[in-house]
């Protein structure tokens, strides 16, 4: 009974889930980490409590229905939004840091100082702004003399790149991707035939990017693949 009560728990929970929608972890406001920590304890109750199990899915659905409510509300109203999430708070303007605000958030010098380099700032004297935002992220705009050069400063026309359609993946060829760049089965086995491969069950991966090149990744028999990356 507790098997088929937890894969309930799992699958009912994953609807939720897809209910309240996608963010990545990295994101998540403080809201929703308190909310992601409920759902998982409610989620336990109703796969371990047997003659609870009823009252836990009941408090599931309802705090699910508020928590879509909430994000419903988060987004239509500027009020909520102002209410439920803080304001982004300057720790370094025009090169000089902001040390009460450091204190304020409790971000050490050296917590900051590793956030600037793995966004490629070494100088602190280079930013013009640094915040730190609503979901944990510190956000860093450099000096203008500090900014790299664009194509568009150089007054370098450019060509529209856009998005790689995935043609293949894991041997499957995805049709639909396939119809919407206006080609056909005829087309991709041409394709693949230039590269000497016979059947699309023998590409990991193949993408098509605007201007109508297809990238090829074959699969690597096991044969191949034996004494290298670990595997025996």
């Amino acid at each position: 009974m507790t098997l088929i009560r937890t894969i309930f728990a799992y699958f009912f929970v994953l609807l939720l889930t897809r209910l309240l929608g996608r963010k990545a972890l990295s994101h998540m406001t403080i809201s929703d980490f308190i909310s992601a920590i409920i759902l998982g304890e409610m989620t336990a109750l109703l796969a371990i409590e047997g003659q609870r199990s009823v009252s836990a899915l009941v408090a599931l659905v309802v705090f699910g229905s508020l928590a879509i409510i909430a994000d419903f509300t988060h987004i239509k109203s500027f009020t909520a939004r102002k209410l439920f999430d803080s304001e982004p708070i300057v720790l370094i303007e025009n090169g000089k840091i902001i040390e009460q605000n450091l204190s304020k958030t409790r971000v050490t010098l050296n917590e900051m100082n590793s956030i600037l380099r793995q966004k490629n700032v070494f100088n602190v004297g280079d930013v013009e702004f640094a915040l730190l935002e609503n979901d944990g992220e510190i956000s860093v705009q450099l000096k203008s003399q500090k900014q790299p050069l664009t194509p568009l400063d150089l007054q370098i026309p450019t060509k529209y790149q856009g998005l790689t359609k995935d043609i293949i993946i894991d041997g499957e060829v995805m049709w639909e991707n396939l119809e919407q760049a206006n080609l056909d089965k005829g087309w991709l086995n041409r394709e693949l035939n230039r590269f000497g491969i016979n059947n699309p069950s023998e590409v990991f991966y193949a993408g098509l990017d605007t201007s109508g090149n297809l990238y090829i990744s074959e699969k690597r028999k096991r044969v191949e693949l034996e004494g290298e990356y670990g595997i025996e």
